[in-house]
């Protein structure tokens, strides 16, 4: 719960006025060569004025302060911009992967993010260059100025390494035991050789961590013209409606009376599912692997190939005579359960290659597309790490079917039109990172990533309406860096509702991640159950991490009052503006193993901010690091502030002087706090709370007021479209304008005269001692325009 001065029960809302003094010294790491001035400019405080990087007696500086030392004479600079420049090396001998050594980092608190696996990413922190993984794919560093009397906090700047792609070679960065940063570089084909890079890493800094990404990767894209940033693409409309996913309801035995009755309970249960994937279990497919009768092999799934791109007899009657209960085709079943169940999207599953193990090659259905076999071949920077199921029995089989790239454009058109005559309205496409271990013989990595995500892409937009694509195990920069018009990834590894071990990685690992993938695609948390013991923890990550909301509940297993604080009515959810990432204080910290750090993600909505805390410790551990933390029932206290939201002057130009009122969902008090000012928290293990902050505001010169939006909501702020001021020569009232239903909650200086709810007076409740007004918007409201007189 949150606490403030003072405090009363759950739905009273009291106010308390909260002075609290700005923060206390935070404890920091020393910094052995990453120093920075501050300096005074204008009048107003500046972290530095840019200066390009430079290299010189063998140290990396920017602004004139040492980030790496020890720095090779192979090692290339090229400066790109005032505070950027690209680093990279070149050998004397060319081959298909140079690992080379970039200087020394110690004593400098930082985050890497890399891959565990060859499919998903996950943080680490650490404070030298040992501490940094191999695949590591965005390290960030942070660069803190020593304290004095009138800094008392010191002065915190960051510099960022974006490893890239660069001709023919793909770039990782990784540390050594002699604390040295070293980047390498791969083509992934051993018939393609090279040199190296002298342009392997874009490298940045900046004062806020959060800009400096941005403004990095709009460098990156500009100079690549390989891809996009996710504020210049379409958005699919699916991210503001609920949905369901077969996955975790079914597995493989996905059928359509099993999607019939999910459909059914959800919609029964007051939250109507308006999305649908329809998952891995539809397709035409065969394994040899997996023999009928034998008893079932834990991984064999992953040896099945695509027989054809036609849904498999489980969604269609086998022939006219066919007097079962199966639908006729899948464009029977899917128009049907629209019809029935007013669902606006249904997407199905495929993997890049078609299925796991790609395509069949001796089919009729298939043979059009030239598949040849390949055996799937691993870098050594992924095997440095966990191995992977999927891998290991796609290695064992020997049974990737591979797509001829000159005919893979051909077999996406054949695929997505052919979806798109059974109604079907969007594709997930799922095992992307298979590409980089089939890419000898192919060009390499980088070129056949981009030839495939190009024709997956050109597919996409002649085929579906809404750039409606799901992009899933793609947490490569192979990927990322060839997206032009995707829009959505998947930012974690999978949600296992099972393992109880891995609730709480999930939630760090998507926020974290959400840092680099963020400027590129609408990160994707995957679905969850409802019913569930951590069922209101993932709730609440993907209230505030502005992506779609989804569950894959079983049929009638359901949490209808946490899917309720998610869902309106008909269907919609509160989206929040932006990718929900780590609030600043957290960069560097392990909020799942360090056993004192809580997880705040923040995030923005049109008139509010929101901030969500969670206790990831004691109940799991990070691959590759030993668990020493006891499992339950660890409470750890915590600070929030309105300060952990980033980009408070988008909904109010006086933030930085103003004050807040901060409600609490869990305990429901409500709080005016200063800038500055700070509530304490406590969270056992798997417990989390979500704050919703609003700037206090100056309404018709006389009265302030701070609109919640539906605080029956977990992102209450995400229901407010509009909120105006209006001054009539008779009377004076402030209108908000908003959808759901619910309890309308807002701080205001002084009781109202009079409220009305789309034109309708109505009761409200407010206490001149604690300045809160709730409202009752009525059940069965979709859309509201709030009058409130004073």
């Amino acid at each position: 719960m949150a606490t403030a001065v003072s405090s009363t029960s759950l739905r009273t809302l009291r106010f308390k006025f909260n002075n609290l003094s700005p923060f206390s010294p935070n404890k920091f790491l020393p910094n052995g060569f990453l120093r920075l001035r501050r300096r005074r400019c204008g009048g107003r405080w500046s972290m530095f004025v840019k200066t390009p990087p430079a290299v010189k007696n063998g140290v990396l500086s920017f602004n004139g302060r040492d980030t790496l030392l020890g720095v090779p004479e192979n090692v290339v600079l090229t400066p790109c911009s005032d505070s950027a420049a690209f680093l990279g090396a070149l050998s004397s001998k060319t081959n298909s992967r140079h690992v080379f050594k970039l200087g020394l980092i110690e004593e400098a608190r930082l985050l890497s993010l890399f891959r565990f696996k060859i499919w998903w990413m996950i943080p680490r922190v650490g404070s030298s260059g040992r501490d940094i993984p191999a695949e590591t794919q965005m390290l960030l560093l942070e660069a803190r100025e020593e304290p004095n009397s009138a800094e008392p906090d010191g002065n915190t700047a960051y510099v960022l390494f974006l490893p890239i792609l660069d001709g023919e070679f793909r770039s990782s960065l990784q540390g050594n035991l002699a604390n040295e940063l070293e980047v390498c570089v791969e083509t992934g084909d051993s018939t393609k050789n090279g040199p190296g890079s002298s342009r392997a890493v874009l490298v940045n800094y900046g004062s806020n961590p959060f800009e400096l990404i941005k403004e990095s990767m709009k460098i990156l894209q500009k100079y690549s013209g390989t891809f996009a940033l996710r504020e210049t693409k379409q958005l699919p409309g699916m991210l503001d409606w609920f949905g369901w996913c077969t996955w975790d309801a079914f597995y493989q035995d996905v059928n359509p009376q099993g999607i019939r009755d999910g459909l059914k309970s959800l919609s029964e249960g007051g939250t109507p599912a308006r999305f649908l994937i329809i998952d891995d279990g539809w397709q035409d497919t065969a394994n040899e692997f997996q023999k009928e009768g034998e008893p079932f092999r834990e991984g064999s799934q992953f040896g099945g190939r695509l027989m054809s791109i036609r849904e498999n007899e489980k969604f269609r009657k086998a022939s006219n005579y066919d007097s079962s209960g199966k639908p006729r085709s899948l464009k029977d079943f899917v128009s049907d359960i629209k019809e029935n169940f007013g669902l606006k999207y249904v997407y199905v599953w495929h993997a890049l290659m078609g299925y796991w193990g790609g395509l069949h090659p001796n089919c009729p259905g298939t043979q059009k597309y030239n598949p040849t076999v390949k055996f799937p071949q691993q870098s050594i920077g992924n095997l440095a790490h966990r191995r992977d199921i999927a891998m290991d029995r796609m290695e064992e089989y020997g049974v990737v079917g591979m797509v001829d790239p000159e005919r893979i454009f051909e077999f996406y058109d054949d695929l997505h039109s052919y979806l798109v005559s059974q109604d079907v309205d969007g594709v997930k496409v799922d095992v992307q990172n298979i590409l980089e271990t089939v890419a000898t013989g192919s060009g390499g990595r980088v070129s056949l990533a981009r030839i495939f995500h190009q024709s997956l892409e050109k597919s996409i937009s002649n085929n579906f309406q809404d750039n409606s694509i799901i992009c899933c195990m793609a947490q490569s920069t192979d990927s990322l860096y060839s997206a032009n018009t995707s829009a959505i990834t998947r930012a974690s590894d999978d949600y296992y509702p099972n393992n109880p071990t891995t609730q709480t990685l999930h939630i760090a690992a998507v926020a974290f991640n959400s840092l680099f993938f963020g400027e590129v695609f609408v990160p994707d948390w995957d679905m969850f159950y409802s019913l569930h013991d951590s069922a209101e923890f993932h709730a609440i990550a993907r209230a505030v991490g502005g992506c779609g909301v989804y569950v894959s509940d079983k049929p009638g297993k359901h949490d209808f009052e946490i899917l309720k604080r998610l869902v309106l009515p008909d269907g919609a959810v509160l989206r929040a503006k932006y990718p929900g990432r780590p609030s600043r204080d957290c960069l560097f910290a392990d909020p799942v193993m360090d056993g004192k750090s809580l997880m705040k993600i923040w995030n923005l909505n049109k008139f509010c901010g929101v901030l969500a805390v969670f206790n990831c410790q004691g109940a799991g551990a990070w691959p590759g690091l030993e668990n020493t933390m006891q499992r339950d029932g660890l409470e750890l206290t915590g600070d929030i502030s309105p300060t952990d939201i980033e980009y408070l002057t988008e909904i109010d130009l006086q933030a930085r002087t103003g004050e807040f009122a901060v409600f609490s969902f869990k305990s429901g008090f409500l709080s005016r706090v200063s800038l500055h000012g700070k509530l304490t928290v406590k969270l056992k293990t798997l417990q989390c709370d979500v704050f919703t902050v609003s700037p206090i505001k100056w309404y018709n010169e006389e009265l302030q007021f701070a609109p919640l939006g539906l605080i029956n909501m977990y992102n209450s702020g995400g229901a407010i479209d509009a909120v105006e001021a209006i001054n009539d020569h008779s009377f004076k009232k402030i209108r908000i304008r908003g959808r759901g239903e619910g309890v309308f909650g807002a701080y205001m200086s002084w009781e109202p005269k009079v409220c009305y709810v789309n034109m309708e007076e109505v009761q409200f409740n407010f206490s001149s001692e604690e300045h809160f007004l709730s409202i009752i918007v009525p059940i069965g409201t979709t859309s509201w325009e709030i009058d409130i007189h004073h």
